[in-house]
């Protein structure tokens, strides 16, 4: 049981596009130590908790994403997310990691477009993506919008990952993960 409070069981991947690529792997402390990190696609094999967690840590600069005020304190980031999934529970009443779930297969986009060059023209167009980067994807919007929600403000991050979760797990448009889904979908989809 994850935290020695909340279980595993019964919590089902619905998406059947994602069911490969998220893990759900009983742990009591969401930590594999980085063992996955030399083999290609490992991290499809790593706790969903354990993946947030680590995007979690990634509060610096855009693109030194380990550096900062977060950067490599995985104890303070398991802490935020225990008392964040404490927090959904008192709300909710529900199991957290089943809403955690809910709010990746919300929050991961279909398609996104790409670039391509023909005859010194550039086009953008739209592309199917794939499972693993699309629970990349969901993940890094959940992260980005307790980051962007929590700087200046006298809310506690644990409070807004709360927010964010439930709010994505209902498929909420107020959630940030899910604006960020719809807007990413809406310039594929005219790039067709």
């Amino acid at each position: 049981m994850l935290f020695r409070k909340w279980d595993f069981e019964g919590v089902e991947v619905l998406n059947t596009g994602l069911k490969n690529v998220i893990s759900l792997k009983p742990t009591v402390i969401p930590t594999s130590l980085g063992r996955h990190e030399h083999q290609k696609f490992a991290k499809a094999q790593v706790n969903i908790v354990e993946r947030l967690v680590n995007n979690l840590m990634h509060f610096g600069h855009r693109h030194a994403k380990n550096t900062g005020r977060m950067g490599g304190k995985k104890q303070k980031a398991i802490n935020i997310v225990k008392t964040a999934f404490e927090i959904v529970h008192l709300k909710t009443g529900r199991n957290p990691i089943e809403l955690l779930v809910r709010a990746v297969e919300n929050s991961a986009p279909n398609e996104d477009t790409t670039r391509i060059a023909y005859g010194g023209v550039v086009y953008h167009v739209s592309v199917d993506i794939a499972p693993l980067r699309r629970v990349d994807l969901a993940l890094r919007f959940l992260s980005e919008g307790v980051r962007e929600a929590s700087f200046s403000n006298p809310k506690t991050v644990d409070e807004i990952l709360a927010d964010e979760i439930v709010l994505a797990a209902d498929n909420n448009n107020d959630s940030y993960s899910i604006k960020k889904k719809n807007e990413q979908e809406r310039i594929a989809m005219a790039s067709r």
